[in-house]
């Protein structure tokens, strides 16, 4: 049901991320929402393919009197990250979201929203079923699995498209065009540890939840508080602490925003570990940001099982202490606050004595970030760990004389009056890896306003919408 005063126009974008909002579509799950658009498409008399991977193109042809022009791409992918409040009972499988309107911001209630990238794939259909829109024919490229690590884009397969001009629709701060993007790397680090069951020492659990979290490229340069740091801060300070479980992240892309450990000391320490978390939390909250002040913790009493030697807990703290997170370096010659190469300590777990490690790094010169990779290799052997090269994905160079640039930029400023931003995305965006399959290509990338992607906060600025599809339209229409 859609919430009170959910935006009615324009009408066709509106009700297609509507529809969008109530299917789930978790990463690797995207049938659903995959026939919806089959079903669009199939009703407003489009052709369309999928390829092995599940990437769907589809055909529309070009209005009257433009049919034989060149194809443009328009691109999105129909995955979503799903994040959640620990409170907040939301089966990502299975319920639609619960949409609410908020001081002009769409949001969800506890969730994430799925703008990223529900609204580009919304726009790309609402211009398929909006007659009023000229355009020349268009090659609507759904992609899968983007946020697992751009799986459906590395798969695609590119001869299902013909055009030489795209149109991505998944960055996030309107205004601004984009002309680059980040590459990536993953690694994970595994060890099995003995554990048992030692008597004559107090078991804990301690929870830590209410940070911000966030999208690890394009929100890594805001120093966003980290539960996987914040939980070993305060474990290395106990005396004889021998853990248990560890259970911090949910996702590559996605700073870690709450996480739990159970653990056990020596007794006689129980009276001072509130006494040392109440001082650690004011410590934080002297240098967390602001979107960080919902910091909380508990820490209470659990049952006795089966923890790790104190040799062993102690040095998979110091693994955990000295991995690196946040960025690493930023461009010199761009605003202070593109960052060049950065790291995401992104999830911990350990589990009957399995520990499993995730990290991601970004960078938009590949080289930049050997160092950094070699590093990680380093560490791995230091600590014992079963390093896993993951792979990754080539970044977008930017190309300022783009000639999609040089028209997107002289019509926003004729449209609204002011020279858009020029900006390179330290995110992940598809273009990099479509780009290296098809380098005929040329890209510009652009989006209404969303904040907190990639977790619980998620929201879209509603009246930056409008403004996004008129650009989007009037560009098809001079293209």
């Amino acid at each position: 049901m859609k919430p009170e005063h959910y935006p009615e126009a324009p009408a066709h974008i509106w009700e297609h991320f509507y529809h969008f909002t109530q299917i789930p579509r978790p990463s690797k799950e995207e049938a659903a929402v995959r026939q919806y658009v089959i079903d669009q498409a199939e009703a407003a008399g489009c052709s369309w393919k999928t390829d092995a991977v599940g990437n769907l193109v589809v055909y529309v042809p070009g209005s009257a009197g433009r049919e034989d022009e060149g194809a443009v791409i328009i691109q999105n992918h129909l995955d979503m990250v799903t994040v959640k409040t620990e409170d907040k009972e939301h089966d990502f499988h299975r319920d639609p979201l619960d949409l609410q309107v908020v001081d002009g911001w769409l949001k969800a209630d506890r969730t994430t929203l799925g703008a990223d990238n529900g609204m580009g794939c919304a726009a790309a259909l609402a211009v398929m079923t909006d007659d009023s829109v000229s355009h020349p024919p268009l090659e609507l490229l759904f992609t899968v699995d983007e946020e697992t690590g751009l799986g459906g884009a590395q798969e695609l397969d590119a001869g299902m498209l013909s055009g030489t001009r795209m149109l991505n629709l998944d960055t996030e701060d309107w205004n601004e065009l984009y002309i680059g993007c980040a590459g990536g790397h993953s690694h994970t680090f595994r060890r099995q540890y003995a554990s048992a069951f030692t008597e004559g020492l107090a078991h804990f659990h301690l929870n830590l939840k209410g940070l911000s979290g966030g999208h690890s490229g394009i929100q890594i340069h805001e120093q966003l508080g980290n539960a996987i740091k914040l939980l070993v801060d305060f474990l290395q300070g106990v005396e004889g602490l021998q853990l248990a479980r560890f259970h911090a992240g949910v996702a590559h892309n996605v700073i870690p925003r709450e996480g739990d450990v159970w653990f056990a000391c020596p007794s006689h320490l129980a009276d001072s570990l509130q006494t040392r978390l109440d001082t650690l939390l004011g410590h934080w909250r002297g240098y967390l940001p602001a979107a960080d002040e919902g910091l909380q913790t508990t820490l209470s009493a659990a049952e006795p099982e089966a923890v790790l030697s104190a040799a062993d807990s102690n040095a998979l703290l110091d693994v955990l202490a000295v991995f690196p997170h946040g960025a690493q370096s930023y461009n010199l010659a761009q605003p202070a606050d593109l960052v060049d190469l950065s790291i995401n300590l992104a999830r911990c777990e350990l589990q009957d004595g399995a520990l499993y490690i995730e990290s991601s790094l970004r960078f938009f010169n590949e080289d930049q970030s050997h160092p950094l990779r070699r590093q990680m290799a380093a560490l791995a052997r230091m600590a014992d760990l079963e390093l896993t090269d993951k792979g990754g994905y080539p970044g977008w160079q930017p190309d300022f004389d783009s000639p999609l640039l040089a028209r997107g930029k002289a019509l926003h400023e004729r449209l609204f009056g002011e020279v858009p931003a020029v900006k390179a995305i330290h995110a992940g965006l598809e273009c990099g890896i479509l780009k290296s399959k098809k380098a005929d290509v040329d890209i510009l990338s652009f989006g209404p306003t969303i904040r907190g992607a990639h977790s619980p906060t998620e929201r879209l600025q509603i009246d930056t919408v409008a403004p996004f599809w008129t650009l989007l339209t009037a560009l098809l229409a001079e293209m």
